[in-house]
């Protein structure tokens, strides 16, 4: 995972299939005629290497009623993901897109929506026909007093949502099944997990699952959605691999946006006690936010968060269409994420606008930064000038981090300080918000490695609205 970078792919969204299984089968040619298919990817992969990342990180694919979240067949994909040869037929795009990733050195992750069901979920359907002397019963959480009709009996559910029913993650059945579902897709070829609603799941369920998963497949990565909480509790008690970093994902924009570097310096103080423990997933955009492009209003300064992310510790997620610096915003109504959740072109990268691929560029620049300093994994930050709108801090290596612990050898004298054939390393970033220029004094001589600086001797001044990151001379 050191060199992990991960391109985040909705793909419900990006082949443009129907918003629901209910408008497929409405469609005229019953929306089987392999338009929506996971082939539709392929012709990206190239884009995705060229781009600089290690892996492709999909969004929901299993059989589902709407937007993916809404699980009914966890071992068969989408019908509206399918080859257009029939039932099932999307099996074989599944290979054929797990093959040409990996022809190209791309791991493919997949979506687990395990913390709940679409209400048309096998088991749960036959909980409601049958009532508590059904053994699917126990595999959810009922609520309220047992009726005389079974199917007017109540369910837990997500966060409000009557469609999406809660697995009860104290059954140990669930735990067996989950596994089970993992380990086939993990038998089919796919590399690793996120889990989706980590968050809202007691650790102790995965466990119980992680033991049964890693036990054939101990290669495995698997990381969870956790929007709030305690990140290092959370991966201490469930062995999950890492959680998501969304702590600095609202620094990243809202200290840029508002102006206020302060935010960001306190997230990453906070990030770097995260990566004492773990290295946390970290991303400037999802499936589930506003794009960085419209969250960040002027346009000068959007690639200071980019800047940001790619040079502070953990495994960058970028998520598709960013890299084009496309706008869009979540909106809390229903199908206000479809806007964030594009259809990309279906003639490939060609197909694309004209003025997106600067912005791509810019993102092979600084993956290519973070390829040549792969100890940026795991790197401490450390503040060297901090004001609303100046921001120049220090990005070290972890070995580099033990050294200034007390009785090291200190930042600046000890073995592996600057050392990169150690595997040691540092990198300075200066982001500068403001109309003026901002100066940073440096204790040595640098180069200018990314950006646009002026350097003078050991100090090193950004334009107005700039930023740069600096290497040692």
């Amino acid at each position: 995972m050191q060199h992990a970078i991960l391109w985040q792919v909705y793909p419900l969204g990006f082949t443009g299939a129907p918003v629901s299984r209910q408008a497929q089968d409405a469609a005229a040619d019953g929306g089987a005629d392999g338009s929506h298919s996971l082939d539709r990817l392929i012709p990206w992969l190239d884009y995705a290497v060229e781009l600089g990342v290690s892996g492709l990180l999909l969004g929901p694919i299993f059989a589902s009623q709407t937007h993916g979240y809404d699980t009914v067949d966890y071992f068969r994909l989408d019908p509206r993901l399918d080859g257009g040869q029939g039932e099932g037929s999307g099996e074989d795009s599944f290979d054929r897109l797990i093959r040409e990733a990996h022809d190209r050195g791309l791991r493919v992750i997949l979506d687990g929506v395990f913390n709940h069901v679409g209400r048309a979920f096998g088991p749960f359907q036959r909980a409601l026909a049958e009532g508590a002397s059904s053994n699917d019963f126990r595999l959810f959480r009922p609520v309220g007093e047992t009726p005389a009709d079974p199917s007017q009996q109540a369910f837990a559910n997500f966060e409000g949502h009557d469609a999406l029913v809660l697995l009860n993650h104290d059954e140990p059945a669930v735990a067996s099944f989950v596994a089970d579902v993992m380990n086939h897709w993990l038998d089919r070829g796919a590399d690793a997990w996120r889990l989706d609603a980590a968050y809202a799941v007691p650790p102790a369920f995965w466990s119980q699952v992680l033991p049964q998963v890693r036990s054939g497949h101990p290669q495995a990565y698997v990381f969870g959605e956790v929007i709030h909480g305690d990140y290092v509790s959370i991966v201490s008690e469930s062995g999950l691999d890492s959680v998501t970093q969304y702590e600095l994902w609202k620094a990243l924009w809202s200290s840029i946006s508002d102006a206020n570097f302060w935010e960001l310096s306190a997230a990453l103080e906070r990030h770097n006690d995260f990566l004492e423990h773990f290295a946390p997933v970290t991303f400037v955009g999802n499936h589930d936010v506003t794009r960085l492009a419209t969250a960040i209003a002027d346009e000068r300064h959007r690639a200071h968060a980019l800047v940001a992310l790619l040079t502070t510790g953990g495994t960058p997620t970028l998520y598709y269409g960013d890299e084009q610096g496309m706008r869009a915003a979540k909106e809390e109504r229903e199908g206000g994420d479809d806007a964030v959740r594009p259809e990309f072109p279906v003639g490939g990268p060609a197909d694309l606008p004209a003025e997106g691929w600067a912005t791509y560029h810019l993102h092979q620049e600084l993956i290519g930064l973070r390829r040549r300093h792969p100890w940026l994994h795991s790197a401490r930050t450390r503040n060297l000038t901090l004001t609303n709108e100046f921001f120049a801090y220090e990005v070290f290596a972890a070995q580099d981090a033990a050294q200034q612990a007390p009785g090291g050898s200190g930042a600046d004298g000890g073995a592996g300080s600057g050392d990169h054939s150690a595997g040691g390393g540092r990198l300075v970033v200066l982001l500068n918000l403001a109309d003026a220029e901002a100066g940073q004094e440096l204790p040595v001589e640098h180069t200018l490695v990314a950006g646009h600086a002026t350097l003078s001797g050991t100090r090193a001044a950004v334009p107005p609205h700039g930023w740069a990151v600096l290497d040692r001379t």
